[in-house]
């Protein structure tokens, strides 16, 4: 099950409190204070972990909490600090305040961390509150309490190129045609219920990421169909390809119905270097002639033929590599 959205709650150990002793030897019946320092409580740290793919686990698991610093003893000894609790969750999390929205991290970088909640100061023990005047202080302070926070955990898959078009446009085929990936591919719409993503090989030991989402229709932005849902997971991609079948009645006008839904979901992801694909060239008419757009390369293929693929991955790798090739 894919899971891109949770909640969790998360507790920073609390401080341990500091004591009040005094110094007490044979031959020193009446020494002076020696409360040692509480510990300091634990952190909670996110690290961001490349072999997780879904917030999943966090659907049974939402509570988090680190370990509280233990208490001072005697003979000026600290108690020692809470064990931190770390969190391990997919490259290209959002993390923000689930009451604020406030943006608290963004990791997309294999073992990335973050300190998300602090512990607590150890409090102080009562040594140091002796003073000319009370020489035997019974005072000692508490730990403080560590932080607590509600988080919105938001997952973005990381990928070279998305994949955007209407249902049943081909993305699947397409994307399991060029890579290992095996989405699941049937002849109605909206087969595709959540993002796939693909490794490309290409030459020398190189490659490119694809994601694929489900199709986007007309008001998506709006909220129809499922592709609102699932736009977010190309807005770190670095190029999107606009996947339009041969078929279609109008190329032409498909095309501006989907770069008008990416623009009214998010102006920044509209803007990005584009490629127009024309899929199904083996379900065309006999007198279909690939259009042509303004400043956007056109590329023709048959996923299922085979046909156009090698065009397709020199095209998408040039696009990654050099954008300002894209336009033509």
């Amino acid at each position: 099950m894919f899971i891109d959205s949770a909640k969790i709650f998360v507790k920073a150990g609390d401080g341990g409190n500091g004591a009040a002793t005094f110094r007490r030897e044979k031959f020193v019946p009446k020494g002076g204070p020696d409360g040692g320092d509480g510990g300091r409580g634990g952190d909670v740290i996110l690290e961001a972990d490349r072999n997780l793919a879904t917030l999943l686990d966090f659907r049974y698991k939402a509570h988090y909490k680190a370990e509280r610093g233990a208490h001072g003893q005697s003979a000026r000894k600290t108690g020692l600090s809470g064990r931190d609790m770390i969190i391990k969750i997919p490259c290209g999390t959002v993390v923000r305040h689930a009451d604020t929205r406030q943006l608290l991290a963004d990791l997309t970088t294999h073992g990335e961390r973050v300190v998300i909640a602090k512990g607590g100061k150890g409090g102080r023990g009562n040594q140091h509150f002796a003073t000319a005047t009370n020489r035997a202080p019974r005072y000692r302070e508490e730990g403080q309490p560590g932080e607590e926070l509600c988080l919105q955990l938001e997952l973005k898959l990381l990928a070279d190129i998305g994949l955007v078009g209407f249902p049943n446009a081909g993305k699947s085929t397409l994307i399991s045609k060029i890579s290992a990936a095996k989405p699941k591919i049937a002849d109605y719409p909206f087969t595709t219920l959540e993002p796939n993503l693909g490794i490309v090989p290409y030459y020398e030991y190189q490659s490119f990421v694809v994601a694929d989402i489900p199709g986007i229709i007309e008001g998506a932005s709006e909220g129809k169909g499922l592709g609102l849902k699932f736009l977010k997971h190309i807005e770190r991609t670095k190029v999107l390809a606009i996947l339009i079948p041969a078929s279609s009645p109008d190329v032409k006008a498909e095309y501006k119905i989907l770069t008008t839904e990416l623009k009214k979901f998010s102006a920044s992801l509209a803007a990005k270097p584009k490629l127009v694909v024309i899929s199904k060239l083996d379900a065309a008419p006999d007198d279909f002639k690939l259009p042509k757009f303004r400043g956007i390369k056109t590329v023709g293929i048959s996923a299922l033929a085979g046909d156009g693929l090698q065009e397709l991955k020199d095209a998408l790798w040039q696009a990654i590599h050099q954008p300002e090739l894209v336009e033509v």
